[in-house]
């Protein structure tokens, strides 16, 4: 019973660790490091549940009743480490019928090592059904490898999740080569997400016309790619360009918040001054205190230039049982910047900085600099790290920060 009990924790345990990780490689707080200790007590709970054997595995089986990618996430992993092929289909049968919990299965493929993975994904690739063939495409991308014509008819298939997640592939692995099709599609597509991962990828590997023009279109839009394409439309764009498309988003106050986050992710000291203006709203303070230091490298919290938040500004979401809306405060966990401090941090090290040049984490963007800040940066900075990379070096592969902690540093030499 005490063993029961203890393997009862750990499927418990692992299925919310693995929700705080999923939050954690988007998030503004957390740097490889922090990854690296998450993964460890995910791993840990894990571990709990392979030395349980036959026993962790019917507790993680059990846990699928919940249809949550967390419990997916456990149990599938699990399953590939055993290559049990009957607990894979039973993993599997969930994933596939409830498509919410597939990115818990999508996640165990990245967290198993390649040899783990060795003869599986060889089997999804060549699945008789869409979706096992789209697993294979999405562990192959998760592990930079690339799967060659598998990739290729996927990109033309007539099932839309399977073409979507090989349009978004295509661009991940680097395939310059299929650049003419990506183009089209791009063009082509009716379905959204098709049409932006096809234009999301065209862009990465350096196209510069219409698919970046469709990009600019996704950011002033309701579409759940705002963000995605937000992070790549200003670091696509050439000077003069990034210029007036930010001059035209700024005209239109309901736009402010997105004009703040690209001209971080732009990193134009030109408009850091205009940031600091900006800390003196509530409302979007937080968010140009993240866009300074993403250009500058300013900690806000270790130098000394954040302070408290208004007292009157009420939380998100609220306490009231009466507020439907649930969403979490998208700023929560950035400091509140305090802009006279700011300012005089501005005026003692601006002569750093050249309106014009682009910055990232306080320095010009270069190759060697962006694999610094993969090694040292913040979640959301190395984020923007990776597409910067990807952008420099037209037909590698975009270094995968959502990876095993431990990969990514090996990875990165540290």
């Amino acid at each position: 019973m005490i063993i029961k009990d203890i393997a009862a924790e750990h499927a418990d345990e692992a299925p919310f660790l693995w929700f705080l990780r999923d939050l954690a490689v988007h998030a503004p707080q957390y740097d490889l490091d922090d990854l690296v200790e998450l993964d460890e007590r995910v791993d840990a709970n894990l571990d709990g549940l392979r030395v349980a054997g036959e026993l962790g595995w019917e507790l993680a089986a059990a846990q699928l009743e919940l249809q949550e990618p967390g419990e997916v996430f456990a149990a599938a992993v699990l399953a590939l480490e055993s290559r049990n092929p009957k607990r894979l289909d039973q993993v599997l049968a969930v994933a596939e019928e409830v498509p919410e919990t597939t990115r818990g299965f999508v996640s165990a493929l990245g967290w198993v090592t390649p040899k783990q993975l060795k003869g599986t994904g060889k089997t999804f690739l060549n699945g008789g059904s869409p979706f096992l063939r789209r697993l294979g495409i999405a562990a192959c991308a998760l592990h930079r490898v690339d799967p060659g014509p598998r990739l290729d008819s996927a990109l033309t298939d007539d099932d839309v999740p399977l073409r979507t997640r090989a349009l978004r592939a295509a661009g991940e692995l680097g395939r310059k080569d299929l650049l003419p099709l990506l183009g089209e599609r791009a063009e082509i597509e009716e379905d959204p997400g098709c049409r932006f991962w096809a234009a999301w990828s065209a862009v990465l590997l350096g196209e510069r016309r219409r698919a970046l023009e469709s990009l600019k279109v996704e950011v002033v839009s309701d579409s759940p790619f705002a963000e995605r394409a937000l992070q790549l439309v200003p670091r696509a764009l050439e000077s003069s360009a990034a210029q007036a498309w930010l001059k035209g988003l700024v005209a239109d106050p309901s736009w402010l918040r997105t004009v703040i986050m690209a001209t971080g992710a732009r990193g134009d000291a030109h408009y850091v001054p205009w940031l600091i203006k900006q800390m003196e709203t509530p409302e979007i303070a937080r968010v140009a205190g993240e866009a300074f230091s993403i250009i500058t490298g300013a900690d806000l919290a270790y130098e000394d230039l954040e302070g408290e938040g208004p007292e009157d500004l009420e939380a998100v979401p609220t306490e009231s049982p009466e507020d439907e809306d649930v969403e979490m405060d998208p700023d929560g966990d950035l400091p509140w910047p305090k802009p006279d401090l700011v300012q005089g941090w501005w005026e003692a090290n601006k002569s750093r900085f050249h309106a014009g040049t682009r910055y990232l984490v306080g320095q010009p963007i270069t190759a060697e600099h962006c694999r610094e800040v993969l090694a040292t940066g913040l979640q959301r900075q190395r984020n923007g790290a990776a597409l910067e990379l990807a952008l420099l070096e037209l037909g590698q592969p975009l270094f995968e920060t959502r990876a095993p902690g431990v990969r990514q540093q090996k990875l990165l030499g540290r």
